[in-house]
C-alpha cells in the first residue's frame, strides 16, 4: 500500500473558534515517484485517505475542506459521499470551461459545500463566483488595497470570505476589520506582543503555578503540597484521574495517592494540562495544538529509542504554546521558569533529540513534510503518531469536560 501523509489545518471563524479543517495530503514518496498521472495519482490518493481513515477520526464532527481535482470536478473519479460535512475547494489552476462548470453545479445540486481556492476576481468567473458558497482569498499575495477591493467586489454576492495564510494577529485584525467571515492560518500560535501591554493577572497566576510546577527539585511532598494549595487544581486533577480516562480500579481520593498511583511525572503532566486550559481568552485550538504536539513528542521519543525521558518530550510539545498563550517571545517566558537546560534548548532551537520531536510534530502540522526526515521516522510512523494524537486529544478533552460536568 502507498505511504501517505494526512493532516489538518484549522479554519476559524471571527470568534476564533473552529469551523471546520481542511485536509492536508500527499503520497509519502510523492518527492521521488515518477507519477505519469499526477491528476488520477492525486485523486486515487483523496479517495484511499478518506476510505481509509474515516473523516469522524480526522476531523470529528466538524466541516472538512478537500481540494479537487479536474477529474473530481467533471465527475470522472467519484467523491466518497459525506456531503453534509465535506467543502470541495476548486483549485485555482483548474480551467474554467464548460464541463468544469456543469460539473461543479452538480456537486452543488448533490449537496455539497463548494469553496473556490486562492481565488482572483475577474468578471469572466462571476458565473463560479454566483455558485460558490465560500471564497478563499490567499492574503500573503495581496497588498491592502487588493485584499480591500477583493472583499468590497465579493461581498455584493452571497458568499462567504475565508483569509487563508494569516500568519499574524494583524493580519487577522485586518481581515476582521473588512468583514472576512473566516480565517485559516497560524496566526493563532504566535504571540501578539504589544508593547506597554500589561499581562493579565490570570496569566500572570498561571504562569506563577507553572514555574513552581516545573522546579527540578519538586519531590512528591513538594508537589502534594502545592497541588493542595489550589483548590481549583486539585479538585480538576482528582476529577480526571477517576474518570474514564484512567483505569485505576478504586476511587483516587487524595492528592498523595495519585502521586503514588501514577508517579510524580504522570501528575506534574497532568498539572501542566489542568493549567494550561484554564486560559480562557485564547482560542481552545491552542489548547488541542499544545496536547497533540506533547502526544506527538512523548510517542516521537520511543522512535528515538529514548523511551526514559518520554515526560520530558511531552513537556516540551505542550510548553511549545506559551509564547501565545502568555503573548510574550518564547525567550521572555523561559526565563521565568526553571526549566532544564535541554528542555529549554529545544524549545528554543529545537536542539537535541526533544528539539527534533518538536520541530517534526510542528513540521507535520503544518504540513511542512519535507522537514521530516525518513531516516529518523518513516510516513507511517509519523502519520500513525499524528492520527494516535488526534485520538488521544479528543479522549482527555472528553474525558476532562466529563469530569467537570461532574
Amino acid at each position: 500500500m502507498t505511504s501517505i501523509y494526512i493532516g489538518r489545518q484549522p479554519i476559524y471563524t471571527r470568534d476564533q473558534s473552529v469551523y471546520a479543517y481542511e485536509l492536508l495530503f500527499r503520497d509519502g514518496d510523492a518527492n521521488r515517484a515518477n507519477i505519469d498521472d499526477p491528476d488520477r495519482a492525486t485523486s486515487q490518493l483523496i479517495v484511499n485517505a478518506l476510505t481509509e481513515f474515516g473523516l469522524r477520526n480526522i476531523v470529528d464532527d466538524k466541516l472538512a475542506f478537500i481540494n479537487l481535482t479536474r477529474n473530481f470536478t467533471t465527475g470522472t473519479f467519484p467523491i466518497p459521499g459525506a456531503q453534509s460535512q465535506l467543502v470541495l475547494e476548486i483549485l485555482e489552476d483548474i480551467e474554467l470551461d464548460k464541463q468544469v462548470l456543469a460539473g461543479i453545479v452538480r456537486l452543488k445540486h448533490q449537496g455539497y459545500t463548494i469553496a473556490l481556492d486562492d481565488f482572483i476576481f475577474h468578471p469572466h468567473l462571476k458565473p463560479l463566483v454566483q455558485i460558490a458558497d465560500i471564497v478563499k482569498l490567499d492574503v500573503l499575495q495581496m497588498d491592502a488595497e487588493s485584499l480591500r477591493s477583493h472583499v468590497t467586489a465579493l461581498k455584493r454576492y452571497k458568499v462567504k470570505l475565508l483569509a487563508e495564510k494569516v500568519e499574524d494577529h494583524a493580519m487577522f485584525q485586518q481581515c476582521l476589520d473588512l468583514g472576512v467571515d473566516y480565517f485559516q492560518g497560524y496566526f493563532f500560535c504566535k504571540p501578539n506582543v504589544i508593547a506597554g501591554k500589561r499581562t493579565p493577572a490570570n496569566r500572570l497566576a498561571l504562569l506563577n503555578l507553572l514555574t513552581k510546577l516545573s522546579s527540578p527539585d519538586i519531590g512528591t511532598a513538594e508537589l502534594e503540597k502545592l497541588i493542595a494549595q489550589d483548590v481549583t487544581l486539585s479538585f480538576r486533577l482528582l476529577r480526571y484521574i477517576n474518570s474514564s480516562q484512567y483505569s485505576v480500579g478504586n476511587t483516587v481520593d487524595s492528592i498523595k495517592h495519585a502521586i503514588m498511583l501514577l508517579g510524580l511525572n504522570t501528575v506534574r503532566s497532568l498539572c501542566y494540562l489542568i493549567v494550561i486550559s484554564t486560559v480562557e481568552d485564547k482560542p481552545f485550538e491552542l489548547f488541542i495544538t499544545a496536547l497533540i504536539r506533547a502526544h506527538m513528542c512523548e510517542c516521537l521519543a520511543a522512535v528515538f529509542d529514548d523511551k526514559a525521558q518520554q515526560p520530558a518530550y511531552f513537556t516540551v510539545g505542550l510548553l511549545s504554546v506559551l509564547d501565545a498563550m502568555m503573548d510574550q517571545p518564547m525567550q521572555k517566558v523561559l526565563e521565568q521558569l526553571p526549566l532544564r537546560e535541554d528542555i529549554r534548548l529545544a524549545l528554543l532551537q529545537h536542539e537535541g533529540r526533544m528539539g527534533k520531536a518538536l520541530q517534526y510534530a510542528v513540521s507535520y502540522e503544518r504540513g511542512e513534510w519535507d522537514e521530516i526526515k525518513p531516516s529518523d521516522v518513516s510516513s507511517d510512523q509519523i502519520r500513525a503518531i499524528y492520527l494516535r494524537a488526534i485520538a488521544w486529544c479528543k479522549e482527555f478533552t472528553d474525558s476532562m469536560a466529563q469530569a467537570n460536568a461532574a
